[in-house]
């Protein structure tokens, strides 16, 4: 990634192009109308036509930061025929039109931009690939075990600290509760924290707090992947399943977790299927103590194995029977058909009412 400084002397020898414009350095660290500061003032050409722009530069191209620069070219006193302009490494599309719709110019340094002078000029360009791409997260917090930090706010709204937020993780893995599997590490909730904030999904002032719910579920949704499953095993037993587990679970703890697609009628109208889906770390264990018929054509019961902590993660307890979190039942409904993904906006309705509920 370029430093800021980088991106001023490139500006300052003629490389940022944005055809058929040209730019000219004439001032760093100019001082506005209200005695603040901004990063630089440049003159922009196209054949006899030129203005002049007073430029904030970010040398980072996170929703946060190129928000933060909007934000300050909005607030500040521009002198009499200065144009306000955001110079980042990268813009995308939504950003551009973003730029478009609040009247400001901006470039970046692969060849995308937009820049209005009312009456003169509008160039405005898209599509080139970012050169600077570890400016997107190296991570993927939105998937996996880290996903379970951006869950959380789903639950509770704001939070007192980042390890308010790690002891709220924890305590919500049945895995870590009852399997003796290893918590959450507190550098691991901070760099998720970092991304999350980042794309403005939650902010902090006083408090750590869930700003986009609608977001945090559409970025939850869109980058899922299903557990990683180790065996599958579907059986035949004549009494209900829920009743055979939660006799179990009396006896031997959390040994079953129904799935998301199982646990849908908890917070959404729909009729569940005649075969109970359950997750658990260790099916066998279910098995020996299960009177069933592996080979019947008509099974009643599935048992999935897996060790994925996001299944188990904020599970509900019912009458010693185990249901999987509003989250991860809108997630594994959304991966489904046309009918599954109709019923996950019930369930989305009920997680965001219960998230409105939580910011009271």
């Amino acid at each position: 990634m370029p430093t800021q400084r980088e991106m001023l002397e490139q500006l300052r020898n003629g490389k940022i192009v944005l055809s058929p414009l040209s730019f000219r350095l004439l001032e760093t660290e100019p001082t506005m109308l209200d005695n603040r500061r901004l990063d630089a003032s440049i003159e922009v050409t196209w054949e006899d036509k030129s203005a002049r722009f007073a430029v904030e530069c970010k040398a980072s191209s996170t929703p946060k930061s190129f928000q933060a620069g909007i934000n300050q070219l909005k607030t500040i006193s521009l002198p009499e025929g200065i144009l306000p302009l955001l110079f980042v490494p990268y813009l995308n599309e939504k950003q551009i039109l973003t730029l478009e719709q609040e009247g400001i110019s901006g470039i970046d340094m692969c060849g995308n931009g937009i820049v209005v002078v009312p009456g003169k000029l509008f160039v405005i360009r898209g599509g080139e690939k970012n050169r600077f791409s570890s400016s997107s997260p190296i991570k993927n917090i939105y998937r996996k075990n880290s996903s379970m930090v951006g869950r959380v706010f789903l639950l509770r709204s704001s939070y007192e600290s980042v390890q308010d937020i790690l002891l709220e993780i924890n305590s919500r893995n049945l895995l870590v509760e009852r399997w003796d599997k290893s918590p959450m590490s507190f550098p691991t909730v901070s760099k998720a924290l970092k991304v999350l904030e980042d794309d403005l999904i939650v902010g902090r002032n006083n408090t750590i707090r869930l700003l986009q719910p609608d977001k945090l579920l559409e970025r939850l949704s869109s980058n899922y992947q299903p557990p990683n499953v180790r065996g599958r095993v579907s059986i035949k037993v004549e009494q209900g399943g829920v009743e055979l587990l939660r006799k179990l679970s009396k006896k031997q703890g959390m040994s079953a977790i129904a799935t998301g697609t199982s646990s849908v009628s908890r917070y959404a109208t729909m009729q569940r299927g005649d075969v109970l889906s359950v997750y658990s770390p260790r099916i066998e264990k279910l098995l020996d103590n299960l009177p069933g018929s592996r080979n019947d054509r008509f099974p009643n019961l599935e048992l999935i194995e897996t060790e994925d902590e996001t299944v188990y993660f904020d599970a509900r307890e019912e009458k010693d029977f185990w249901w999987a979190s509003p989250v991860q039942t809108y997630l594994e409904l959304m991966a489904g058909d046309k009918r599954d993904r109709e019923t996950a906006e019930q369930v989305k309705s009920f997680l965001l009412s219960s998230s409105k509920q939580a910011q009271r």
